[in-house]
């Protein structure tokens, strides 16, 4: 992996600190790709079947029914 700064002049600090975000991401992306992680996705949480308050009858209720997090 080469890394070429094309602008500026950053310090030894701020080289060290792009590389060690670089190299995290590709670890991360590589262990994706090994395989399932063990922690299921988040649309497949178990929590999310869990009853939660329906919106009380109002003029706009119809609106809110369908956000993610419930009524405001």
């Amino acid at each position: 992996m080469v890394i070429k700064v094309e602008r500026g002049r950053p310090t030894p600090e701020e080289l060290a600190a792009v590389v060690a975000l670089v190299q995290a991401r590709a670890a991360a992306l590589e262990a994706e790709q090994d395989g399932p992680s063990g922690r299921p996705a988040v649309w497949s949480a178990p929590a999310r079947n869990l009853p939660r308050a329906l919106p009380r009858p109002a003029p706009a209720a119809w609106r809110t029914s369908a956000w993610p997090g419930g009524p405001a």
